[in-house]
């Protein structure tokens, strides 16, 4: 089984690895101290496993694990934290279990068994679905960050950042600050899980609502809407006028 520590205190990764070098079939492959840290490991070593604090900076344990749902190749994820009020969030995100710290061997060994029959239990259902979708992890708070993954790596992008998102094909363009990314989601439901950041203009387009200046209307009766910091107006259709409008007047 290969695993992935992430952990922003050095102490408890050490503490993790010490355990780890005295259980069998066991192969730590990488370790982080960040939810950015740990979601490039897992796109470099597709783990079996990752071993997740939740209160780390910048991106926590939790929207770590949200992205990791994503991943072609799905790592199962145990929580490993000081803090047991988080339980219900952790089994919200679909943790195979949840450690308190510091971490017991025993508690260890149990949950490394529950991860084993879990992916025992997982490719006997692919097998059955053959070719269907998964389900989906547990809706909770939106995320903070999109994930576009990139050869050999990932690249989260801020959602503040992000001007607006546009479908194509089985993709989804994100037009942010620092240029385009492709996303394997769906516009619909990323619609969905940021409809307070986001208003639809069109059946393919979804703008951020903060970026927008104005509403133009051509001669021909066409309807545009300006983004800041985008230099082409986008198109509106007749349906979404209505929404962009009463979203431009709440600004």
């Amino acid at each position: 089984m290969k695993v992935v520590i992430a952990d922003d205190e050095p102490l408890a990764r050490t503490r993790l690895r010490s355990l780890l070098n005295d259980m069998p079939g066991i192969e730590l492959v990488a370790e982080a101290g960040d939810g950015h840290q740990a979601l490039q490991a897992c796109a470099e070593h597709a783990p079996d496993l990752v071993l997740l604090d939740i209160a780390m900076p910048g991106m926590d344990g939790l929207e770590a694990a949200r992205h990791m749902a994503t991943l072609e190749a799905r790592p199962a994820v145990v929580f490993c934290t000081a803090y047991d009020a988080h339980a219900l969030s952790a089994f919200e995100a679909e943790a195979i279990d949840y450690l308190v710290k510091p971490v017991r061997a025993e508690r260890l060994t149990a949950a490394l068994d529950r991860v084993r029959t879990f992916r025992a239990g997982a490719a006997r259902s692919a097998t059955a679905l053959d070719g269907a979708t998964a389900p989906s992890a547990v809706d909770s708070a939106p995320r903070s960050h999109l994930c576009a993954r990139l050869r050999g790596g990932l690249r989260l992008i801020p959602l503040d950042e992000v001007r607006y998102l546009f479908a194509d094909e089985k993709y989804v363009v994100v037009h942010h600050a620092g240029g385009e990314d492709l996303i394997e989601e769906s516009l619909r439901s990323l619609e969905e899980e940021f409809s307070e950041s986001f208003v639809r203009i069109h059946r393919n387009c979804l703008v951020a609502r903060d970026r927008i200046v104005e509403l133009r209307r051509s001669p021909e009766g066409q309807v545009t809407v300006v983004l800041r910091a985008v230099e082409q107006p986008l198109e509106v259709s007749r349906r979404c006028v209505a929404a962009v409008r009463e979203t431009l007047l709440q600004l």
